[in-house]
């Protein structure tokens, strides 16, 4: 197999992300237009009014008091900036949050005989769109010529397999399921041994989204990644959380718990095209130092995007 890229960007053209994210950029852009109306300079009462507006939107305290911390140092180091400078300088910071975890360090995967298929395990709570996100990539990497099978893992509910079977259905994907009550690290190993067998590229595991308690979650998890390691022992190679945007700080502790309770090593956000508190994406990015991998703007397939720091915070920055 080799080296390849899973994650190219479809070619179909697409809606540009400033219009997926029109939420969010009106709510900001309204509130901080209220914020400088009639200042000309950035003072300590401008600061802590976009303090007030950064938290309101979920970007987390403490990723909030970095921006802040940063943007007052440029304002002792400058002597004098205006106004009319707030969001050219915000942009700055933010972008320099992001930096560290450019898309060009998520892009590319290398898969050799070795360790082959590339098994992806999805995790995060009932609702967030996993199940969803898992049939858009599965299209996605098909679309791009790979062999990709489903694991439906979360066998809690039969509307998570029977979902998963029609999207397997929709886009070519072989999926491997048993019935409702199975145990979830069998069927997930079942899944990588038959990627073994079938020579395929990618096996991606849905797994339960229950966080009743977080030593349920954590034994549960930590089975899952036992059983498929007995065949592939370098097994998954990705575990990625998908958060819902539209939960703004409830995905903070989200995050707090399956960070706690496996190596998560991407995160992908849903359902940011229909909500306002898309800031949240900065702050967990921030906080956790996990690279986002994709963004869900919308039900389309193409919809589910490979992140991209700088095209997202241009786009929160964009105007009308």
């Amino acid at each position: 197999m080799g080296i390849f890229n899973f994650f190219s960007k479809p070619t179909a053209p697409k809606t540009h992300l400033a219009e997926k994210l029109t939420k969010t950029r009106h709510s900001f852009w309204s509130k901080l237009s209220k914020i400088v109306a009639g200042r000309s300079t950035i003072d300590s009462d401008v600061l802590d009014r976009l303090e007030e507006l950064l938290i309101g939107s979920d970007v987390g305290v403490a990723t909030t008091l970095k921006i802040i911390n940063a943007i007052e140092e440029r304002v002792a180091q400058d002597k004098y900036l205006t106004t009319g400078e707030l969001d050219q300088i915000l942009q700055s910071e933010t972008e320099q949050l992001l930096h560290p975890l450019s898309s060009s360090k998520t892009e590319e995967i290398v898969v050799t005989p070795f360790v082959a298929p590339h098994v992806i395990l999805v995790v995060g709570v009932n609702g967030v769109g996993k199940t969803t996100t898992i049939g858009k990539l599965a299209a996605q990497f098909i679309s791009q010529g790979k062999k990709v099978i489903l694991g439906a893992a979360d066998t809690f509910r039969a509307a998570a397999i029977e979902q998963l079977m029609i999207w397997g259905n929709r886009v070519g994907a072989t999926v491997v399921a048993r019935s409702m009550q199975s145990d979830p690290s069998s069927v997930a190993h079942e899944a990588v041994q038959q990627g073994i067998r079938d020579d395929v590229d990618v096996v991606i595991i849905d797994t339960a989204g229950r966080l009743h308690t977080k030593i349920h979650l954590i034994n549960e998890l930590a089975k899952i990644k036992r059983t498929i390691q007995k065949c592939l022992p370098r097994a998954p190679q990705e575990v990625w959380l998908v958060l819902d945007g539209t939960n703004g700080q409830n995905a903070f502790l989200q995050a707090e718990a399956f960070t706690a309770a496996v190596a998560v090593t991407g995160i992908v956000v849903t359902k940011l095209d229909g909500t306002s508190k898309g800031g949240m994406v900065l702050g967990i990015a921030d906080q956790f130092s996990i690279p986002i991998k994709y963004i869900g703007v919308g039900e389309k397939v193409e919809d589910l995007r490979v992140f991209d720091p700088h095209a997202f915070v241009v786009s929160l920055f964009q105007k009308w």
